[in-house]
């Protein structure tokens, strides 16, 4: 399998020195290879039950069951592993760690609610939004073990309101002053579901409510499994970064049977943000995501912003989008460096969408790019991360996409906004048997080896794609026609 690996590494290579599109045949000819080895090859076995309410956790009061819930979790590892089990009722908690060989059970008619402030969750060494830095850990946290499972019916109330609101007051704070970039890291949230540096996790079938930032976020892991996970972020309120579920620097990921409804992105990929994710230097990839439900949220598939440790070998099938920003998310910086590349969507519908396909090689300069007023001078240690210079390697690539089988009605931007620039040209995409309504075509710029065949564009205008700087754009069997538009 590695001897594979290292063969198809060598055939995209050289396609790109020889200027050679692949087809989408033959650019995931290797599908098979590695979509065997995703996933947790390991779950939990243990029968014997621990169940929380014999080491003293309330139901049904306002009482804090952190301390009894862990004992019931070290105690199950300490024998060798088992379930951690409640009795049906609700439960407040502030954080807790999962450890090696524990399924932990939230079942039906169970809810965990967690408790309110930051005082509940302590600082650890992570990383957050791209940069390693100190920040609260997660409600439920899953650190350094292996052979773990969160599963069951029940619900994960993250009560997460609290942390939107702090960080709009620092939004409206940090604005005036030119500090956008900063808002971010210094508004410290709390994560619903972190896992890091683990290995053969597994979440499945759980319900997650109001996270107060990232939802389930996996870093620096091999070999994990979200399955069935229905996530509501949009309760009481739309709060700012509630990703679903982020991909962030793992391999042999997969995720499937997911029901995502955030304010930010619902499936995403990432690999470390600019000086520090250089420096840190870990990909994500072998990443296969499907049969999932993206609602409010960016969508499907969204790859970025953090590429710094490249993101590729990506597989995406089988979803819908039902009033998704996009179908497709493709992002990155100038500052960024990495890129991402071989990556595959098929078979994805979508409804009352923003775009189809956006792809910014530029994004969001007031968050990407740090600038210090000269009127500050003492900055803490992440500030000088952010400020750092990272020259011609924060140029970033995106090559090798493909994308085909797939549609959209009702969207109400464009099909396609493909933006690279001189110094990162945009190639190789492949974009086949796709059928979109839209309000406009859409543009590209600054890309090369661009392949759209048997697409149909609708508009109400009969838009036509329009190209500038840019080279080797071919247009088989397309077609541009009128359409109306839902209102």
């Amino acid at each position: 399998m590695k001897k594979r690996n290292v063969l198809v590494e060598i055939i995209l290579s050289l396609c790109l020195i020889f200027n050679f599109t692949l087809s989408a045949e033959n650019l995931f000819a290797a599908d098979a290879a590695w979509l065997s080895q995703v996933g947790a090859k390991t779950f939990p076995s243990g029968v014997k039950i621990y169940r929380v309410n014999d080491y003293g956790a309330s139901k049904n009061k306002l009482t804090a069951s952190t301390e009894a819930i862990q004992k019931a979790i070290d105690e199950c590892s300490a024998n060798g592993g088992g379930k951690v089990t409640f009795e049906p009722g609700i439960y407040h908690t502030g954080a807790i760690f999962l450890k090696r060989n524990v399924n932990f059970v939230i079942g039906d008619g169970v809810e965990i609610r967690a408790l309110i402030g930051l005082e509940y969750y302590p600082e650890i060494k992570t990383r957050v939004a791209g940069i390693e830095m100190k920040w609260p850990c997660g409600i439920i946290n899953v650190l350094g073990q292996e052979n773990v499972a969160i599963t069951g019916k029940g619900t994960l109330h993250a009560q997460g309101k609290y942390n939107w609101e702090n960080y709009w007051n620092l939004r409206k704070e940090y604005g005036p002053k030119n500090l956008r970039w900063a808002a971010d890291y210094d508004c410290k949230r709390v994560r619903t579901i972190e896992i890091s540096n683990c290995k053969n996790i597994t979440v499945k079938d759980v319900t997650i409510k109001q996270s107060g930032f990232w939802t389930v976020h996996i870093m620096y892991s091999k070999n994990a499994t979200v399955d069935g996970v229905i996530i509501r972020n949009n309760i009481d309120g739309k709060g700012p970064s509630t990703d679903g579920v982020d991909i962030d620097s793992s391999s042999y990921v997969e995720v499937k049977n997911c029901d995502t409804d955030c304010n930010d992105d619902n499936f995403v990929v990432k690999a470390g943000r600019d000086a520090d994710g250089l420096r840190v230097n870990r990909p994500s990839e072998y990443i296969y995501i499907h049969d999932c439900i993206s609602r409010k949220g960016g969508g499907p598939l969204v790859i970025g912003s953090e590429t710094s440790g490249w993101i590729r070998h990506v597989k995406v099938e089988n979803m819908k989008a039902i009033g998704s920003a996009h179908i497709v998310h493709l992002k990155s910086a100038l500052t960024r460096g990495g890129g991402i590349e071989d990556i595959e969507i098929s078979n994805t519908i979508g409804e009352d969408l923003k775009n189809f396909i956006k792809v910014n090689v530029n994004w969001n300069p007031t968050y990407s790019y740090a600038e210090l007023p000269d009127s500050i001078k003492d900055i803490p240690h992440h500030w000088k991360v952010l400020l750092e210079d990272t020259g011609k390697k924060g140029i970033p690539t995106i090559r090798n996409v493909v994308i085909h089988n797939c549609s959209a009605t009702n969207v109400r931007q464009e099909i396609i906004s493909v933006e690279g620039v001189k110094e990162s040209i945009i190639q190789n995409f492949k974009i086949e048997n796709v059928k979109v309504s839209a309000q406009h075509a859409g543009d590209l710029k600054f890309v090369k080896n661009f392949e759209f065949k048997n697409v149909e564009f609708l508009t109400p205008g009969e838009d036509h794609l329009k190209v500038s700087d840019s080279d080797h754009v071919e247009l088989e069997d397309c077609s541009y026609s009128k359409t109306a538009l839902a209102d």
